[in-house]
Order: C-alpha cells, then sequence, then structure tokens
C-alpha cells in the first residue's frame, strides 16, 4: 500500500445506552445509534471531508464480548483488502474474518490478529 492511513474505529461496549450517555456527556455530542438484529452501533459525529477518520461505538456479543476480542478496532484503508488479508498468515497473524461485505454502498471488510495479538481491521470500497 502507498499510504497507510486510518479510515474508521469502532471502540466496543457491554450497555450501548450507558456508553452513549457517557460519551455524549465526555465530548458534548449527540451520537446516533442504529440497531441491527443483534449488532448495535453509534456513530460519532463526523464530516467524510473532514481531517481525520471517523468511528462507532459497538455491541454485538459475540464479536466484541469476550476477553480476548476486547478493545477498540481501528480500520486501516485499502485498495482491496483481501490482496494484505492473504499476507497475514505469512508475516506471523492470523485472518479472524475473511474479506465479506459490509454493504453494497458501504464496502468490505476483513479482520486479522497481529502478530502481538492485537485485532486489526481492513476496509476497501472494492
Amino acid at each position: 500500500m502507498k499510504n497507510v492511513t486510518v479510515g474508521w474505529f469502532e471502540i466496543p461496549v457491554k450497555d450501548m445506552d450507558r456508553a452513549i450517555l457517557f460519551y455524549e456527556k465526555v465530548f458534548e455530542c449527540k451520537l446516533e445509534k442504529q440497531v441491527m438484529g443483534d449488532f448495535q452501533m453509534a456513530w460519532f459525529p463526523w464530516e467524510d471531508n473532514d481531517i481525520g477518520a471517523g468511528g462507532s461505538l459497538v455491541y454485538h456479543e459475540q464479536f466484541y464480548a469476550t476477553s480476548e476480542k476486547a478493545g477498540p478496532l481501528i480500520y486501516f484503508n485499502s485498495e482491496d483488502c483481501s490482496v494484505e488479508l492473504k499476507r497475514v498468515e505469512e508475516a506471523g497473524g492470523k485472518v479472524q474474518i475473511e474479506k465479506r461485505m459490509i454493504a453494497p454502498d458501504i464496502g468490505f471488510m476483513g479482520v486479522f490478529i497481529d502478530s502481538e495479538g492485537n485485532r486489526i481491521a481492513l476496509y476497501s470500497r472494492k
């Protein structure tokens, strides 16, 4: 990759409503909560063309609540995240989630465990 930039972040939570109240108070902002079945997100306010990456609070029992998967998740931008995912195991990591579509109008993502045990995500439009 020519540039390695963070494009998104996710902060896992155990109680979405409690976390929303906390971050709204700390940052004096309004978070937008979305419930998609057993998956919940609350987006921090951000502008597409502004400096810095956007992000959200996230809740999903199986994906975020267990201790070995806990902690914030950053998404590195990619031309095609399958390219970097193919290199993960040879470099000493492990692919946790193969490339999959987030939504047709959003793009694709994949998650890997790096050589130090960190969960890292990749994002691409194609």
